[in-house]
């Protein structure tokens, strides 16, 4: 299947091939293990694409509105390079100080969404950092939502597009605003900070999924309310839902975006403790 998002271009130099091992053999056993797992990462992104056209018809939408975000956090350069050559074009991170450092190494057609819980004092790297930035997925108060407008004015770059991340599971270990209040804040957002652009709503299911219909179905809800408060058509209000377990329940229940990693990428790894 085709990749919406855009079309195969050549291959470009893998930065793993200018590492240096003290030890020759270690060295040509890792990179074979990476060169494999490279392999198997465009083989799995190629799966996924599959899967969503295939949840795309299930419930008569077409694929090419649903837009795949390849999550990369806690992989390598080397990872993301080859699902890169694989024609793949979005990304998403969820720690400032990981995509800061991955950006610059990566092409600049990338379209980097951020998706974890962003705080005011990591706005400027986030921003000054990754100029190719193209989403923050995670707005969940008017602090965060008027710091990204004031620092987006600042340094003078076009308007930031920007999702506000709703807790529709109610879990108090997830960031977000609370259904109820969602609409208020988006309307902050779209008409209280000149340098952000509306997009849509975001969330996070329950983990084990007991409960996930019922998230995505609050989400849908919300899109329901905030479009009738703003006066614009569903279609101008993208629903981020839908993880590597859940994503072609969240397609079927309408979302457009769609934020894939251990599926795509492997298990994570978390040699040391990350911070925002």
């Amino acid at each position: 299947m085709k990749n919406p998002e855009a079309e195969t271009i050549g291959n470009t130099q893998d930065s793993s091939s200018d590492r240096v091992v003290d030890q020759s053999s270690s060295s040509g056993s890792e990179m074979a293990a990476a060169s494999a797992m490279d392999g198997v990462a465009a083989a799995a992104l190629r799966s996924v694409l599959q899967r969503v056209h295939q949840a795309a018809e299930r419930c008569g939408r077409r694929s090419n509105r649903i837009r795949v975000v390849a999550v990369s956090k806690t992989k390598p350069v080397s990872l993301l390079r080859q699902v890169y050559d694989a024609g793949h074009r979005c990304f998403g991170e969820n720690y400032v100080q990981e995509i800061v450092e991955k950006a610059p190494q990566l092409p600049d057609d990338i379209e980097w969404h951020f998706i974890g819980n962003l705080q005011s004092n990591k706005v400027k790297p986030l921003l000054n950092g990754v100029p190719n930035l193209a989403m923050v997925e995670s707005v969940d108060d008017e602090k965060i939502a008027n710091h990204l407008d004031r620092v987006v004015g600042n340094i003078g770059r076009k308007p930031l597009r920007v999702m506000v991340q709703v807790n529709t599971s109610g879990e108090e270990s997830k960031h977000g605003v609370d259904p109820a209040s969602c609409v208020e804040l988006v309307k902050h957002v779209a008409l209280g900070c000149p340098n952000l652009e509306f997009s849509g709503l975001m969330t996070i299911g329950m983990l084990d999924y007991t409960s996930t219909p019922e998230n995505f179905k609050t989400l849908a809800q919300c899109r329901s309310e905030v479009c009738k408060a703003l006066g614009i058509v569903e279609e101008q209000c993208e629903l981020s839902m839908g993880m590597s377990g859940d994503f072609e329940l969240a397609i079927e229940m309408g979302s457009t975006n769609v934020r894939i990693g251990s599926t795509i990428f492997g298990a994570r790894e978390y040699p040391k403790k990350q911070s925002n």
